[in-house]
């Protein structure tokens, strides 16, 4: 007799696909449109999941490893379709409720939902690899293209720091063990310490998820390391 434990392996691709996960992603990023808050749409998950991907990767993480970390990354905000407050646990229960429906091994929905319930600052922590490499690929994703604000004079500090940082990427060396999120931003529209003050927690969790895996974390800004 089949059990849902013999299902076909799940993909991101069809995590992507899923209609209910299309319409959550766009109704959570409306819901935080509507508040005032930066891109958290399909833009922002996908660059996370590859984010997540190219982390696991450069670890030497098994594939199947790598693919949960990219569909748990792709799924990460979804809850903020319910509310900001509480999204990783409301986010977990509704990722749990779509991959079950999809046929995911249990074993497998209990490493994505522990991963998005783990991925906030206030409450959660690096639990698992995956969960660790998509908190780094998640606080590293600050970009001017998030910025949904059209006008500029109504700028918060949000839209100022994310609209200051022209480039944004992370490297990972595997030799010298750091996992560097380095930033270009223009101090022209934020300066650095303004950075610190929204993104000091996100920053210091990204050193938590670092040492999860026996590395170092570095932020480089403007060629300069901050460590």
């Amino acid at each position: 007799m089949k059990t849902k434990e013999d299902s076909p392996i799940v993909t991101l691709k069809e995590v992507k696909s899923n209609a209910k996960v299309r319409a959550l992603i766009d109704g959570a990023n409306a819901l935080l449109l509507a508040m005032g808050y930066t891109e958290h749409g399909h833009r922002h998950v996908g660059v996370v999941s590859s984010i997540t991907r190219y982390i696991l990767e450069k670890l030497a993480a098994e594939p199947r490893e790598v693919e949960l970390g990219m569909i748990a990354a792709y799924l990460h905000d979804i809850g903020n379709v319910v509310n900001r407050i509480d999204h990783p646990i409301s986010g977990g229960v509704i990722a749990f409720n779509i991959l079950d429906e999809m046929g995911m091994p249990s074993a497998e929905i209990a490493k994505v939902i522990g991963a998005i319930g783990n991925h906030e600052e206030l409450a959660g922590q690096p639990i698992s690899l995956i969960g660790a490499a998509m908190i780094i690929a998640d606080k590293s994703d600050v970009h001017r293209s998030r910025v949904q604000n059209p006008i500029m004079e109504t700028f918060d500090i949000h839209d100022r720091v994310n609209y200051a940082v022209e480039r944004s990427r992370v490297e990972v060396d595997t030799q010298a063990q750091t996992i560097a999120l380095e930033l270009q931003i223009d101090t022209g529209f934020a300066t650095v310490m303004e950075y610190f003050e929204i993104f000091l927690s996100r920053m210091v969790m990204c050193r938590r998820s670092a040492q999860f895996f026996g590395y170092r974390f570095v932020l480089n800004v403007n060629s300069v390391a901050l460590e």
